[in-house]
Parts: structure tokens; C-alpha cells; sequence
């Protein structure tokens, strides 16, 4: 935010994207922290003072692991739960490569340290392993598919 006040910046910043979240520019979840700092050009704190508004006025409220939500709207399922529904929609199938850590970041809108957590507890479960070119695949489906 050029030409803002240190004292004021997160009151602009949080103004800012309670105007965004009304006028449907962010429907459910807001870009990363990261995204918002580099947006705004301003530090961590500046940022977490600013969500911590909004938060506290009941715009948005946080996700363990997945990230900030506008309240009330979305999908607040764990980001795992979430993968493995790409497995049991029946459009991956075993031994298919499985969506890339960038895609599956686009697609949730959570970071890449969410995205390798979630991923790691598939790996454990025998869902899917590193394949052949450092890509991975679907070893097996999860309980509960229609298919099995």
C-alpha cells in the first residue's frame, strides 16, 4: 500500500479486503498470507493485524492447515479428506498420474506446506506413492468408492 501510515496500514489493508469479500471479489477463501504481503507490500505482522480484524468482526475465521475463509461459505473439511474425494470421484483411476502439488495448490487455494501434509497422509495410507518421472500415482482407492 504506497503512501500508507505504519499506525493505520492494517486498517487499510483489512478495509480493503472487507470490500472485496462484499463486492464478491473473494467469495471463500482469501489468497495466502504470502499473496496478501506481496499484494500490499507490507510485512507478516501487518498482515496478521489486519486479518485479526476482520476475524474478530466475524468476516472471516481461519482453517487449521488450510488457511482464511469468508464465514459461513465453502468447504471446511481437513484439505485431506478433501484429496481423497479426487479419488473416490472415479475419474482418477489406479495407476494414473495424480494431480501435482502446483495443481492441487490452484485448485484448494492452500499452500504447498498444506498440500505436502495432505499428501504425505495419502502416501501413509497406501493411496498413492512416487511413481516413475518423480511423479505420483494412484496405487490404490479409498474405502467407500462406489467402484470397490
Amino acid at each position: 500500500m504506497p503512501q500508507a501510515s505504519p499506525r493505520g496500514t492494517y486498517l487499510q489493508i483489512s478495509e480493503s479486503l472487507r470490500q472485496k469479500i462484499e463486492n464478491g471479489k473473494i467469495s471463500e477463501a482469501l489468497p495466502s498470507e504470502a499473496e496478501l504481503r506481496n499484494t500490499y507490500g507490507v510485512g507478516r505482522s501487518t498482515i496478521a493485524r489486519a486479518l485479526k480484524v476482520l476475524k474478530n468482526e466475524g468476516v472471516i475465521e481461519s482453517v487449521q492447515g488450510a488457511g482464511w475463509y469468508v464465514t459461513g461459505t465453502g468447504d471446511r473439511r481437513p484439505l485431506v479428506e478433501k484429496v481423497t474425494d479426487l479419488l473416490r470421484s472415479g475419474d482418477i483411476a489406479v495407476g494414473s498420474p495424480f494431480p501435482s502439488e502446483k495443481e492441487l495448490c490452484e485448485t484448494f487455494g492452500v499452500s504447498r506446506t498444506a498440500v505436502r501434509s495432505a499428501l504425505a497422509q495419502l502416501e501413509g495410507q497406501g493411496l498413492i506413492a512416487m511413481g516413475t518421472n518423480r511423479r505420483r500415482e494412484v496405487r490404490a482407492l479409498p474405502a467407500g468408492n462406489g467402484g470397490s
